[in-house]
């Protein structure tokens, strides 16, 4: 019997194109309570729970949807509570095509990436 492949490959960073990646970074590490791992003049890495995100300078406006997105979950907070708190960090609800009957919200940072806000938060998810 043949044995299956180990796992060769482990995701080390979220990779993400910024006009302004300073502004990106404290959107980022507010929403999702992580702190600035390192700077240069490329961009800022921000990173927690043993992830990291790095938010790297471009000159090239965002033109169509993203191809890869994340999903929240709200944590010690409900849904709607961490609802709120997205939209008063600068988040702004959108359309991508979904449907009225969708359990999640569509929501775009500052610079128009959409990201999900899933409908159960962690504690009623576990």
């Amino acid at each position: 019997m043949t044995q299956p492949p180990r796992q060769t490959s482990r995701l080390a960073a979220l990779s993400l194109d910024a006009a302004d990646p300073d502004a990106l970074a404290r959107f980022w590490s507010a929403v999702l309570g992580w702190q600035e791992l390192e700077r240069d003049e490329t961009g800022v890495s921000i990173g927690g729970d043993g992830l990291s995100m790095d938010l790297l300078l471009t000159h090239d406006p965002k033109t169509v949807k993203n191809r890869l997105h994340l999903d929240l979950r709200a944590e010690g907070s409900t849904t709607e509570q961490e609802l709120l708190r997205l939209l008063e960090l600068g988040a702004v609800r959108t359309d991508v095509g979904q449907g009225p009957d969708v359990s999640w919200v569509v929501l775009a940072d500052p610079e128009g990436n959409e990201f999900c806000l899933l409908s159960r938060s962690i504690e009623q998810a576990s």
